[in-house]
């Protein structure tokens, strides 16, 4: 049971506005929609490891990385980052390709099939999603709407002063 789920009217839990009683909240919510995310992904046709649809999704959008530059996106050592490639390639899903001016870099792509299940996993997370949010009220999906859009809004541009950071 999450602190979500002790609100038996689906209103925030009386947080009155605390930023730390709504981040754990907000922080409940984040591992339902993550387990949703998981759900979908192991119901997809080819199934995938996170560390591998990370991957994947890195290079659908920046085709063309090389080794390096992906683990480093990773955030993983060169070694663990070959190792990966070298699954997702013989699942079909990625392919090596020599620089055309640089011989010893070798870009990393997408195939076709790749890309296909990017696409499926991507589908199958958002019917979830829709499926979840179909069962609120229309309210609360406005509502979380509204909080979203002023979540991104405050994260890409906090208030001066650093208002509502982390204490150290």
């Amino acid at each position: 049971m999450t602190r979500l789920d002790d609100c038996a009217d689906g209103q925030a839990g009386g947080t009155g506005g605390d930023p730390l009683s709504l981040a754990l909240e907000v922080a409940d919510a984040v591992d339902g929609l993550a387990d949703l995310w998981s759900l979908a992904l192991q119901e997809a046709s080819l199934r995938l490891s996170p560390h591998q649809l990370r991957a994947l999704r890195i290079l659908g959008a920046a085709p063309g990385l090389n080794l390096t530059a992906l683990a480093d996106a990773m955030d993983i050592g060169l070694p663990t980052a070959s190792r990966l490639c070298d699954r997702l390639e013989a699942a079909g899903l990625l392919e090596r390709v020599l620089h055309p001016h640089r011989r010893r870099e070798v870009r990393l792509n997408l195939t076709g099939r790749g890309r296909q299940i990017l696409a499926e996993v991507a589908s199958r997370r958002s019917h979830s999603l829709a499926g979840v949010l179909a069962a609120m009220e229309p309210a609360g999906r406005e509502a979380l709407g509204r909080g979203l859009h002023a979540f991104l809004a405050a994260q890409h541009d906090p208030p001066p002063g650093g208002a509502g950071t982390a204490p150290p």
